[in-house]
């Protein structure tokens, strides 16, 4: 059972664009063990909280702590050698390198040479798909194979928490199960997990614990079971 210490705690966040509000007052938090989901329609406020907690945004209001640090005025690079890794919405590969270019890109912010190798040949490990084509251009793999790429390198830098952006967004069903069952297997391994989806339903099924968005505030958080089962959720969400 994952402990009541957040590995990642958002408190009272705020931010906008401009003059225009994207998230108020947002809480949520990440424990040790856990998948967390955010879900929401486009424009929830989904995005705009990774980008205010990987430092990309500077938030209007509040607080982010990784392991109780807040990480106020840390930059991108300072908050991956602290243990936070992102896997962003639409990947974001190098195209034109080689996929072990992009795995060892991954690994920028670390100095220890054996153990980048190691976490290569496990990274590898447990993505078999990937072992054979480390001389392949990431460009030409296909959108679940660089899914898989994005995860993959996120790995690479050693990480205690993962954040994920719509991470199964346009890929067909059955690699999605295995997105899914990837992540799983990383948040046994002892990676802390918040993943952002519009996919209600896989975000609810591989999670332990959900919140949603709607207009850039929490209207719901709940055990992920609670919220699969709740009638709101499941008429506005699920379909059904």
């Amino acid at each position: 059972m994952p402990s009541e210490a957040p590995s990642l705690q958002v408190i009272g966040l705020s931010a906008s664009y401009g003059d225009v509000p994207a998230v108020t007052d947002v809480s949520l938090e990440v424990r040790r063990g856990e998948i967390v989901t955010m879900i929401g329609a486009n424009g929830a406020g989904k995005s705009t909280i990774i980008k205010c907690i990987c430092g990309l945004l500077k938030p209007v209001a509040g607080t982010v702590k990784l392991f109780g640090e807040d990480l106020r005025g840390l930059t991108p690079d300072r908050l991956v050698k602290k243990g936070l890794s992102v896997v962003p919405e639409g990947r974001r590969l190098f195209g034109k390198m080689t996929l072990k270019e992009n795995l060892e890109l991954g690994a920028y912010t670390r100095n220890d040479p054996a153990a980048v190798r190691r976490d290569m040949d496990r990274v590898l490990t447990d993505f078999p798909e990937l072992r054979d084509r480390l001389s392949t251009i990431a460009g030409t793999f296909s959108g679940g194979q660089q899914q898989m790429v994005a995860v993959a390198r996120a790995m690479m830098s050693n990480p205690r928490v993962m954040m994920l952006d719509e991470p199964t967004i346009g890929l067909a069903p059955v690699v999605v199960d295995r997105i899914s069952d990837l992540l799983l297997k990383i948040a046994k391994s002892g990676v802390d997990i918040l993943v952002v989806e519009q996919n209600a339903e896989v975000a609810l099924s591989m999670a332990d614990r959900g919140y949603i968005l709607e207009g850039g505030r929490v209207i719901a958080e709940d055990d992920a079971k609670s919220l699969s089962e709740s009638e709101e959720v499941q008429k506005a969400y699920l379909g059904i």
